[in-house]
């Protein structure tokens, strides 16, 4: 069966965006972005909040056309395009690059979708999480640490926020990101 994995890049202070949206601090250099593409690729689909997609979409489509883009950007340019996408929105008509919209985390469709034969689902989006994480639907939580203090910004875990995890692998990358994995 499938696996539904939380994919987040975190602060130490816990937001995964900082104040305004700042995405600035993640510190993705070669190493871990090397990292992202070989584990993604093996991967079933993307499960996405609306902003996640978004800020995807906004980017992923068209990055390796660049010339300056590094061969791993390249690369996961398209393994994003390739990808299936599942886009939880109550607001988008439609999303492109092998895109479904659907409305609501609906609990049996997302079991049923576990059952399907393929790669765990990687869930991207704080919101997101929490719906899944209120219906016991996420198996595995991949936080990547980054060694910053925001001070501010969206939290992963809401306030109220009560889980049990059982640490499975720790890994520290060259740029002082460490990855905590968690069921």
């Amino acid at each position: 069966m499938r696996k539904v994995i939380v994919w987040m890049m975190v602060s130490l202070d816990g937001f995964f965006e900082g104040p305004k949206g700042d995405l600035s601090w993640h510190r993705v250099d070669e190493e871990l972005h090397q990292h992202f593409n070989d584990e993604l690729r093996t991967k079933g689909a993307f499960l996405d909040g609306r902003r996640t997609y978004e800020l995807m979409a906004g980017f992923w489509p068209t990055a390796d056309q660049d010339p300056q883009a590094s061969a791993t950007t390249r690369e996961f340019a398209g393994i994003w395009r390739e990808m299936p996408k599942i886009v939880y929105s109550r607001t988008l008509d439609r999303a492109d690059w092998n895109a479904t919209v659907v409305r609501e985390v609906v609990p049996e469709q997302v079991r049923a979708l576990k059952e399907q034969p393929g790669g765990d689902l990687i869930l991207g989006g704080a919101e997101l999480a929490a719906e899944f994480a209120r219906h016991g639907l996420i198996d595995e939580w991949r936080i990547y640490l980054n060694p910053v203090v925001v001070g501010g910004g969206r939290p992963l875990f809401p306030a109220g926020t009560t889980l049990d995890l059982e640490l499975m692998e720790t890994r520290r990358f060259g740029n002082g990101v460490v990855l905590l994995r968690y069921r």
